[in-house]
């Protein structure tokens, strides 16, 4: 997956399909639209004792409201959008699910030796890969340099319940918010009695439970080829897992011949230049799965599995050799799924 600008949500799009040889009262509903500058699409099994698919559909569409809201890098009236217009020394107040992102932020950063930092947006501008951008091209070393100087997840702070920056930085939610957004409907659904489920937001998902019939949710991992190329690398079955796959390979420009991923590493300033491809990674949390799979991306196979190994993170890396695709699954993802 990759990262999708956050911007408005659209209409929501409702439709129940009847599955075949199953019984009335059991049936998959489906919703789907537009959001954060990609799609959705939800399905889930109702029965008598379910919610219809207009009541879930009005659940669904008010956190992803709720989300653009908080955290949309589009919307000029948004609270993150806000927050990054304050100049140095400023603070204000935010919404509690902003402030669990930025801690969980703060984790992944400590974790990976700042290697992920959610106030990358500034390289992300200069790079041409930000919300502003008409247009790609490699930016010189001064450009680049001066984003780097108004980075640093050190200078972030939160008290109370305010966020706040000692220097003029601004924050990029995008390598976290889809992936918690699924876990706030997944939870949104439990509390309504929906308990059997496949939720996906801008390709993060979470699926939980069996089908009508009794098979299981499955999941489609695609080779990391390209734009507008699909091709099937494998299919796994996922009850109560979420799942997120980053890559290098839908939104990159091309320059003499080098491609540019938008995949930045705020320590080099620059895309990634590696020989990892796609990192898909597992996890009862959505959010988790989504944060560890940018940082996954963004380290490569060597430094990246010997992560995963330590904290013992479910992750297939898929890296390109030779003109091949080659995969490589860390113990835990082997053993969740065994070939």
């Amino acid at each position: 997956m990759l990262r999708n600008l956050l911007q408005g949500a659209g209409l929501l799009t409702v439709m129940s399909l009847a599955l075949a040889g199953c019984k009335p009262a059991q049936r998959i509903e489906v919703l789907s639209g537009p959001t954060m500058g990609s799609t959705y699409t939800i399905k889930y099994v109702s029965s008598n004792g379910t919610p219809a698919a207009a009541a879930a559909g009005v659940a669904v569409q008010a956190i992803l409201d709720e989300v653009d809201q908080q955290m949309s890098t589009y919307r000029t009236d948004s609270d993150l959008a806000v927050f990054n217009r304050l100049s140095a020394g400023s603070c204000q107040t935010m919404p509690q699910p902003v402030l669990e992102l930025v801690r969980y932020a703060g984790e992944l950063s400590e974790l990976s030796d700042g290697q992920f930092d959610i106030t990358i947006q500034p390289l992300l501008d200069v790079w041409s890969f930000g919300p502003g951008s008409r247009g790609h091209q490699v930016p010189t070393a001064a450009a680049i340099a001066e984003a780097r100087a108004q980075m640093g997840f050190a200078h972030l702070n939160i008290e109370g319940d305010q966020l706040c920056k000692a220097i003029d930085l601004k924050l990029d939610l995008n390598s976290i918010a889809a992936g918690d957004t699924v876990d706030r409907i997944a939870a949104r659904f439990e509390a309504m009695g929906i308990d059997s489920y496949m939720i996906e937001v801008t390709g993060e998902l979470i699926a939980k439970g069996k089908k009508p019939d009794g098979s299981p949710w499955r999941i489609a991992l695609e080779q990391p080829l390209g734009k507008g190329e699909r091709v099937l690398q494998r299919v796994l079955e996922i009850d109560g897992w979420g799942v997120n796959t980053s890559g290098d390979y839908r939104n990159y420009f091309e320059e003499d011949g080098v491609r540019f991923s938008h995949t930045l590493n705020p320590k080099t300033g620059a895309p990634i230049a590696h020989h990892t491809a796609a990192v898909t990674v597992i996890d009862r949390s959505a959010r988790v799965a989504d944060g560890l799979g940018t940082l996954l991306l963004v380290l490569g196979l060597e430094e990246g599995m010997a992560l995963a190994q330590a904290h013992d993170i479910a992750a297939l890396f898929v890296t390109r050799e030779q003109g091949e695709f080659r995969s490589h699954a860390s113990p835990a993802f082997e053993q969740l799924f065994p070939e």
